[in-house]
């Protein structure tokens, strides 16, 4: 059986609930889904889907530098409460990853944890 190792950050958020920010099984970390909270306060950034989605990212960032980086991603889920949100989401990407991209599933839920716009969760591979 692979040994499971929780991981966290002090740069990321704490896991709202019974669940590790982030666990490394063998080779591998899989990501909990990630939303635009503040990891000094807890809170939301912001209403707005732009700050929001920028703080996920950072987040994100933060727990996957325990396998060397947002290049080791392979693949993404995103979850938006709003499709029209899209566009600015393929932005987003275009900015923070270059190709090639990592796999992605991106869907539309009716709510997030807090209120939250964007969620993201990851698969980084080792290496």
């Amino acid at each position: 059986m692979t040994e499971k190792i929780a991981l966290g950050s002090p740069q990321a958020p704490p896991a709202i609930g019974p669940y590790s920010p982030a666990v490394r099984a063998g080779a591998w970390i899989f990501v909990s889904g990630q939303i635009g909270l503040d990891p000094v306060n807890g809170e939301l950034v912001s209403p707005d889907f732009g700050p929001q989605a920028e703080q996920v990212l950072r987040n994100l960032r933060a727990l996957c530098e325990a396998a060397g980086g947002m290049d080791r991603v392979v693949k993404l889920t995103v979850f938006l409460t709003d499709l029209g949100d899209y566009p600015a989401l393929n932005e987003l990407f275009v900015r923070h990853w270059h190709p090639p991209y990592p796999a992605r599933s991106v869907v539309q839920v009716s709510a997030l944890p807090r209120g939250a716009r964007i969620e993201i969760e990851a698969i980084v591979g080792g290496g």
